[in-house]
């Protein structure tokens, strides 16, 4: 015979294990944490066995509750998506929820937004930045672009984006400075800027020309490209990154490839979705939205590489 449990005592218990808290759970629920210590205390008598640690005011989750509240959290995430969704599907829209890592959607996703929409306008965006890994199956998030994505999650499904193109890049003003920069050696006499997480690294730029000399002890280091990418536009060093995120700074003069690069090329970003989800209109018309705007970077790229071997060119 199946086990029945109150659906008010999981509630309870869903918001005081999501939020580490019976009085912030009943804050959240707009209960009296005495409502929600009554609520977790008949559920567990429902189950059997304890929820939670009661130690003097505060409590934390047995490892039974805890591999409970983790599919209980998300069986309510997906409920509160299947709401969200017949909600606006009741409206005569549909929100699509894309979770993307920090760089990409601060450097290339988010100004490109409003694209979106006009070729879409029924398709409302919902977009998350996290470096945190998501589970995709819990239904809330419908599209997670990562970094380094590795093979795909059981269910789920990868596009590959194209390979980065890396190059060394810095303000103007300080490739034009006291100590210009008009060839890879010069860059032994400026502060390199690190971009820690990301596939090639200065090393790997080094390992490229072995005449050049580089500190690589030295200089600012970030976990993040966008903030390396801004400390270079404050002439903070030289960074080491992808056209691909910083193209709206060169674009706009803010930072200059100081000399004809020998590019290195890095598979970086991936588009998973479920399998289930892979042909859903709304996926379907934003991945192949996201690929046009990703192959017509890839021929600015080309173009943009091909006018510095032009204008470096004996004449």
């Amino acid at each position: 015979m199946r086990k029945r449990v109150s659906i008010k005592a999981l509630q309870a218990f869903e918001a005081a294990a999501r939020l580490q808290s019976f009085a912030t759970a009943a804050q959240d629920l707009g209960l009296t944490p005495s409502a929600i210590s009554h609520q977790v205390k008949l559920l567990e008598e429902q189950l059997g066995f304890p929820l939670f640690h009661r130690v003097h005011r505060s409590v934390t989750l047995t490892d039974a509750g805890r591999a409970y509240a983790a599919e209980i959290i998300a069986a309510f995430a997906r409920i509160d998506t299947a709401t969200r969704n017949a909600t606006t599907a009741g409206a005569g829209t549909t929100i699509l929820t894309v979770r993307s890592m920090p760089s990409f959607a601060t450097q290339w996703l988010m100004p490109r937004l409003n694209r979106v929409k006009e070729l879409h306008p029924a398709i409302d965006i919902r977009l998350q930045a996290s470096v945190s890994p998501i589970d995709l199956t819990t239904g809330a998030v419908d599209i997670d672009i990562r970094y380094k994505p590795g093979p795909p999650p059981s269910g789920c499904v990868m596009a590959q984006f194209p390979e980065d193109t890396i190059v060394p890049m810095c303000a103007p003003e300080l490739a034009n400075g006291l100590n210009p920069i008009r060839r890879p050696q010069d860059l032994s006499r400026h502060i390199l800027i690190h971009s820690e997480i990301n596939i090639v690294g200065w090393r790997d730029w080094a390992r490229r020309h072995r005449g050049v000399q580089l500190d690589m002890e030295r200089g600012l280091r970030f976990d993040r490209s966008f903030m390396a990418i801004n400390a270079a536009v404050n002439g903070m060093g030289v960074c080491l990154d992808s056209l691909l995120l910083a193209r709206r700074e060169l674009e706009s003069g803010r930072l200059v490839i100081p000399f004809p690069p020998r590019p290195l090329k890095a598979q970086g970003h991936g588009f998973v979705t479920l399998k289930s989800s892979f042909d859903l209109p709304k996926v379907r018309l934003f991945r192949d939205w996201l690929f046009d705007e990703l192959d017509s970077c890839r021929q600015w790229e080309e173009r943009c590489l091909a006018s510095l071997q032009g204008a470096a060119a004996p004449r």
